[in-house]
């Protein structure tokens, strides 16, 4: 699993110049660190929001990987689970669609969601 994605971003030529003016002073490196940098001080920035957010809306942050044993648990317990996460989701392989209906009650992911095409399309009403 990476532990970066790639985004695209649009910006004004006249924003794109002023950052590779900075880039070209020696500010940043590359025009990529220029971007991580003004990510992470605004996440910085926010954080207490961020936090609060998390806690408030019962969010797990970071990665969590379920696989096809998790969920046979829920199963044996009658149990369904509702997944909120802030970063990244993956459902192993070997999890099937039909285990993945019978276990999961809903997902929300605010990041990444990686799980088999034939899965996610089981769960397609189930993703908030």
């Amino acid at each position: 699993m990476a532990d970066t994605e790639k985004i695209t971003i649009n910006l004004s030529v006249v924003d794109l110049g002023r950052i590779d003016l900075l880039v070209e002073q020696g500010f940043y490196s590359t025009r990529t660190d220029f971007i991580r940098t003004a990510i992470r001080n605004q996440l910085s920035t926010q954080a207490d929001t961020i936090d609060e957010a998390i806690t408030r809306r019962s969010f797990v942050m970071g990665v969590l990987v379920y696989n096809h044993r998790d969920f046979e648990r829920y199963l044996e317990k009658n149990e369904q689970v509702d997944i909120r996460i802030v970063g990244m989701l993956f459902l192993s392989n070997d999890i099937t669609p039909e285990l993945a209906k019978a276990t999961i009650r809903s997902i929300k992911v605010l990041g990444v969601f990686r799980a088999s095409d034939e899965v996610k399309e089981a769960l397609a009403d189930r993703i908030l």
